[in-house]
């Protein structure tokens, strides 16, 4: 399955460490948090990747090109003003595939990806979301699920049912690129709501802990997991 790496957005909560450099070029550990995304998915055997990138893409570009030297086969979809998460799926649709995963570009992701989509082909819905229960570690939870299903999802309504997040890994039909308005900007939380109406938003639970670089807090916790783990 194609993935997707959303990176177009901005580094405004690292300071100076994400001042004039984009979120992919960021070192951990001494690479590109870039290079260290896609070593990851190369191992679980993804190598066909579609990077939607905006801010200072340039600098991506310069630095993987084509992906060769990496093992993968890049792509890139340019946004030349921010559109949202949702908004860059509907800019790259040119490029999708028939199915496709996300992830963010600034989120280290410990998963078992080819079981995720082996029930997302076996399922016959539109969309999946990985989801994580909340134990008042991460960000407030915005999310409820019955069974198989996300019947919930809202990062300002909140609700007794809401007890997970969104992980941070979703996959999705093209034909969710219909819900998405063109050359606007638009959140996936739209595309989450509209799948919900329609019953098509699957849930798939995740009990590892999920790392980002989003923040200086993340950052550094990252490093520490990735410097015990290569001990």
């Amino acid at each position: 399955m194609q993935a997707v790496i959303l990176a177009g957005g901005l580094g405004t909560r690292l300071g100076e460490v994400g001042k004039n450099k984009p979120k992919s070029l960021i070192t951990v550990c001494g690479k590109p948090f870039l290079e260290i995304q896609l070593e990851k998915l190369k191992s679980q055997g993804y190598s066909d990747i579609l990077l939607c990138v905006g801010y200072l893409w340039e600098q991506i570009y310069a630095h993987f090109g084509d992906g060769k030297r990496y093992g993968v086969k890049l792509r890139y979809s340019i946004e030349r003003k921010p559109l949202g998460t949702a908004g860059a799926l509907k800019n790259a649709e040119q490029h999708l595939e028939d199915n496709f995963f996300t992830i963010y570009g600034d989120s280290f992701l410990t998963l078992n990806i080819p079981n995720i989509e082996r029930y997302f082909l076996k399922m016959k819905k539109l969309g999946l979301m990985t989801v994580i229960k909340n134990f008042g570690k991460w960000e407030k939870s915005n999310t409820a699920i019955v069974g198989n299903n996300v019947t919930l999802y809202s990062k300002v309504e909140k609700s007794s049912g809401m007890v997970y997040c969104d992980y941070g890994l979703n996959i999705f039909n093209k034909k969710i690129l219909g819900l998405i308005p063109p050359k606007q900007y638009t959140g996936l939380e739209l595309v989450f709501s509209r799948l919900i109406e329609q019953k098509e938003l699957l849930a798939y639970e995740i009990f590892e802990r999920f790392y980002e670089i989003g923040s200086v807090t993340g950052l550094a916790e990252l490093e520490k997991h990735l410097s015990e783990e290569a001990s």
